[in-house]
């Protein structure tokens, strides 16, 4: 559940801060006639992205096993893909996101409504979607049943949307850089545990080999179904007996993505992303 709240969390304060900067400063240059193609596109792209999760969730259910688990590897490797680029692009240009957006609404704000409902769909769409399909990703990997990791993303949202709400306010000040910083370090972690399963549904599907062979077991001292093997399965997406495979990819991934991520040559580009003002 935790993963998936800092999931919900780290994504929705990104759309969140896009959404104040494009109407702080319509409010602020006194454009408020164009608030209504601005949350009209904020809605489409809301609405889009619960499609594509549920589009996710229940479009592969009539495929067979084998299928099921080559989708749903592939869309993991994908989903890592994605959260990895998102984490190094917000690092790297947080500084100047409020600059960029002034500048694209600027535009929209020449060319009328539809160029306004369409930048704000792409402001928001694009995490969105990224939201969607990590989200979908990191619930297969947790073997979650429940309700909990729903639960989880919808708290991190919730969380996100206020935290917004208050920036926009000017009630709250914090140093978005390391924020950004030490979330994206532990979404890197928990996408190293999503390709690891990526690759366990590759070989469930036949695709890779290796299955039967295993890197270790220690199941016997951490059982899946006790307290601490639930946890660690929730947020690390853990698993007792992975196959070498899993491993191999685990430690690729994570060594040299968390060490290029937290690497002081990027703590020295990093500044607070600027939070609108009214």
């Amino acid at each position: 559940m935790f993963a998936n709240y800092l999931i919900g969390l780290r994504e929705g304060l990104e759309a969140s801060l896009v959404v104040c900067i494009l109407v702080a400063y319509l409010v602020k240059t006194g454009r408020r006639d164009a608030l209504r193609p601005i949350w009209a596109g904020i809605g489409v792209a809301v609405a889009l992205s619960l499609a594509f999760g549920a589009t996710l969730e229940f479009g592969s259910q009539e495929l067979t096993f084998e299928a099921q688990e080559l989708i749903g590897g592939t869309l993991s490797i994908v989903a890592v893909s994605f959260v990895t680029w998102m984490v190094f692009w917000m690092r790297r240009t947080a500084r100047q996101l409020k600059a960029e957006l002034h500048g694209k609404l600027d535009s929209a704000l020449r060319m009328g409504k539809g160029a306004l409902v369409a930048t704000a769909f792409l402001a928001v769409g694009r995490e969105g979607l990224e939201t969607a399909l990590f989200v979908w990703a990191s619930v297969r990997a947790s073997g979650e049943g429940s309700s909990a990791p729903l639960t989880g993303v919808l708290l991190g949202i919730a969380t996100a949307v206020a935290l917004g709400w208050l920036f926009y306010r000017g009630a709250l000040r914090i140093n978005l850089a390391k924020f950004f910083t030490w979330t994206g370090g532990m979404l890197v972690v928990v996408a190293a545990g999503v390709l690891a399963y990526g690759v366990h549904d590759l070989q469930e599907a036949a695709f890779l080999g290796g299955l039967q062979d295993k890197a270790f077991d220690v199941s016997a001292a951490i059982p899946p179904d006790s307290w601490y093997g639930t946890l660690l399965k929730g947020v690390f997406n853990f698993q007792p007996d992975p196959t070498v495979y899993q491993v191999v990819a685990w430690a690729l991934y994570l060594i040299p993505a968390l060490a290029l991520f937290l690497a002081p040559a990027g703590f020295g580009r990093s500044r607070p992303a600027a939070v609108p003002e009214q």
